[in-house]
């Protein structure tokens, strides 16, 4: 079974970062299916029941998203809030995502050193990412971290962006 990456930017095609970690997965159409939410539902009315059935038909899930206002874009929100129902994927029979690898693959654009106790922020990435861990977690899924590109509104090199692109890939391989 294959991997099932949802990508969730409102303009992936000027995207950066986000649009290079698409391109480099789509290379490999037999280990992955590359699922826009934003291109899917333009008009923000989720098929919740199309959207359970591609995340059953697939081994690995993993949530590719911009880091925006120390979140995430509001369709993927909504999409979690529609699709992640009791009974699907969590309480008495909602076994889902149980045991199913999760993980994550943001884009910063603020640099590293600001997500940090003594940085800018004062909080570190991986603490901006806890709900999401958690609700992981809740839905007894196999949660295995996150993927980061930080400084992406610095105007990254095209060689940051490719060994981006190869790091993302090498990521979800390793699952």
């Amino acid at each position: 079974m294959k991997t099932l990456v949802i990508v969730t930017h409102p303009s992936l095609e000027t995207s950066v970062i986000n649009k290079s970690w698409v391109e480099e997965l789509k290379k490999h159409p037999e280990k992955y299916t590359i699922h826009e939410l934003y291109k899917v539902y333009p008009n923000g009315n989720i098929d919740v029941e199309k959207e359970q059935k591609l995340v059953e038909s697939h081994r690995n899930l993993v949530f590719q998203f911009p880091v925006y206002w120390f979140n995430c874009p509001p369709l993927f929100k909504k999409w979690m809030d529609d699709v992640l129902t009791y009974g699907w994927a969590y309480g008495s029979t909602g076994d889902n995502l149980k045991n199913r690898k999760v993980a994550f693959a943001v884009s910063a654009g603020i640099k590293k050193e600001d997500y940090s106790e003594n940085g800018r922020y004062q909080y570190s990435l991986e603490e901006v990412l806890v709900p999401f861990k958690i609700t992981a977690l809740y839905c007894n899924a196999d949660y295995r971290s996150f993927f980061a590109f930080y400084g992406a509104e610095y105007e990254p090199s095209a060689s940051e962006v490719k060994k981006s692109a190869q790091d993302y890939f090498n990521f979800i391989e390793n699952l």
